[in-house]
């Protein structure tokens, strides 16, 4: 199956660096992300009811970025980045991500979904 990489973006009434914070330490991927998350010497490891799924930090830049590759997909990884609108000083976040070509819509709905509970996780 084909692969693709897709864009979503989401507006957050939090600062980049409270983004941020859930985006890439593991206490907070557990209150919205994952069922545990570990984080060694840049290896992130997510468990989601007992399987687990390790991902590496390839780059970050505190407030702004964050690009993480999955071990089981050495070609694709799965970026987050941040800005802040100019107009309603809102917090931009833009994911990159790689699904099966049909699954776009699919996966587009899931971090819609992930994007609520991240809501919820900030308090808002």
């Amino acid at each position: 199956m084909n692969r693709k990489k897709f864009k979503v973006e989401f507006l957050f009434r939090a600062s980049p660096k409270i983004v941020y914070s859930f985006l890439s330490t593991p206490d907070n991927l557990t209150r919205w992300f994952c069922d545990d998350c570990n984080l060694v010497e840049g290896q992130f490891s997510f468990d989601w009811e007992g399987n687990e799924e390790i991902a590496y930090l390839l780059e970050s830049q505190e407030d702004s970025y964050l690009r993480l590759q999955w071990e089981d997909f050495p070609d694709e990884y799965l970026e987050y980045k941040m800005s802040r609108s100019e107009v309603t000083a809102e917090t931009i976040l833009e994911i990159t991500a790689f699904c099966d070509a049909d699954e776009v819509d699919e996966e587009k709905d899931f971090w819609a979904n992930q994007m609520e509970s991240l809501r919820r996780a900030m308090g808002g």
